[in-house]
């Protein structure tokens, strides 16, 4: 319920961003249509429903904690994942791995999965108003312990994670048939190796000619958009990564996919952000999974810092928030995941709000002028004006606890279903 005191504290940052020439109820209307894809993983640390799991080691991931309260079933992690969205402000997606399939307590090949195996999640997701992004699952799999999967030297396993990867797309293309919206099929495989290879060319030959198979399968576009997601290095493969953002950009601009950049997967000392206005001068769209690396590729849960704020800021001063696709993408298992998701949504939200939200018209107009200090001073300054009482308002026009308010419901959460799991 929206108090007085709210309205008068929003109506005087109104008009102190007013008097920067920034419009907050444009930058809310346009807030509105940003729809995260929540990645269900941080869920059950990366464990998925399969009858026969074999984990994640030797997959490139690894996954720390044993916070109490990890859901046991599709029916635990669905209610999770609703008490998440009921605190995140705004209209979401869901992004699911091949590993959560419902099978109905049957075991079936990941080279063998259909549409039908995630009726269940379609269903939901009709009930739950969201729509569904979907991923191949090319880890955690007896046939993936060499560190190799699609570029395999063996035919016969490189076949199943064609198979795999192919059962996958015609999975998405079916999500995306079924709930009218595209579903973004995300690829991303662990190959590499953990000394320096021999021979890096055959297995760029073999990925390659892997990817060309997978792809000679056509869907429409209005039911599934494909991405490739590179990586520097993971655990495991620390000396050479086969799927390299070199390779998977050439491959992507040539055969007229998406790029997806995560912001784990490149140098501590790179900027993902300035990639943005670089690789959109080529292509349409890209996919970006948004998550928190401290030193290498950790995944640690968003939180709103310069990194993912200097994100925001590229996409909306440049192609904007209908050429970029945002997911997030990190799991930690030492603290309540629930409230992890909130956490890193809300951060990315809070984001792309704060870029919104800067004097841009006023810097360009700076920077037009070769007035390099009155650009630098407007960002300064800006960084004071009152942010808190718009993303309020953001948060209360959805029905959703404003301010620090939700973390009380988080932990009513964990006391009355976390805790019963324990």
């Amino acid at each position: 319920m929206t108090s007085e005191k709210d309205d008068r504290d929003y109506l005087v940052s109104k008009d102190r961003y007013a008097e920067f020439g920034v419009d907050t109820e444009k930058a809310l209307k346009i807030l509105d249509t940003v729809a995260l894809s929540i990645h269900c993983w941080q869920g059950d640390d990366v464990r998925g429903f399969e009858q026969n799991p074999s984990g994640l080691e030797n997959s490139g991931l690894h996954v720390s904690g044993g916070f109490p309260g990890k859901p046991r079933t599709i029916d635990e992690l669905r209610r999770d994942l609703q008490a998440a969205y009921a605190l995140i402000p705004g209209h979401h997606r869901l992004n699911l791995h091949a590993i959560y399939a419902d099978t109905n307590g049957r075991s079936i090949e990941r080279n063998a999965l259909e549409p039908s195996h995630f009726r269940s999640w379609v269903e939901w997701a009709k009930h739950e108003n969201l729509k569904i992004d979907f991923n191949a699952t090319c880890f955690g799999h007896p046939l993936a312990e060499s560190g190799f999967t699609l570029s395999h030297p063996d035919k016969t396993v490189r076949k199943f994670w064609i198979e795999h990867v192919k059962c996958s797309r015609k999975i998405a293309a079916s999500i995306g048939r079924e709930l009218q919206s595209p579903c973004i099929h995300n690829l991303w495989i662990p190959d590499g190796c953990r000394d320096i290879p021999a021979d890096r060319w055959k297995s760029r030959v073999l990925l390659k000619n892997a990817l060309d198979d997978i792809f000679s399968v056509e869907h429409s576009l209005s039911q599934i958009k494909d991405a490739l997601e590179s990586k520097l290095f993971g655990i495991g493969s620390e000396s050479f990564v086969v799927g390299s953002h070199e390779f998977y950009l050439g491959y992507a601009l040539t055969a007229g996919k998406m790029i997806c950049l995560d912001l784990g997967h490149f140098h501590p000392t790179e900027s993902v952000a300035d990639k943005i206005s670089a690789i959109l001068q080529y292509t349409n769209e890209m996919l970006i999974h948004v998550s928190r690396g401290i030193r290498w590729d950790s995944d640690h849960v968003v939180i709103f810092d310069d990194g993912v704020r200097s994100l925001a800021e590229e996409i909306v001063g440049g192609p904007g928030l209908d050429r970029v696709h945002l997911a997030l993408d990190y799991f930690d298992g030492t603290m309540n995941r629930v409230g992890a998701w909130v956490l890193g949504a809300r951060a990315v939200l809070k984001a792309v709000l704060s870029a919104l939200l800067l004097p841009r018209d006023r810097m360009l107009e700076a920077e037009n002028a070769g007035d390099n200090f009155l650009k630098l001073a407007l960002r300064e300054e800006s960084k004071s004006l009152p942010f808190a009482a718009v993303w309020d308002r953001h948060c209360r026009k959805h029905g959703v606890p404003p301010g620090d308010r939700w973390i009380q419901d988080i932990a009513a959460y964990e006391k009355r279903v976390l805790a019963e799991r324990a």
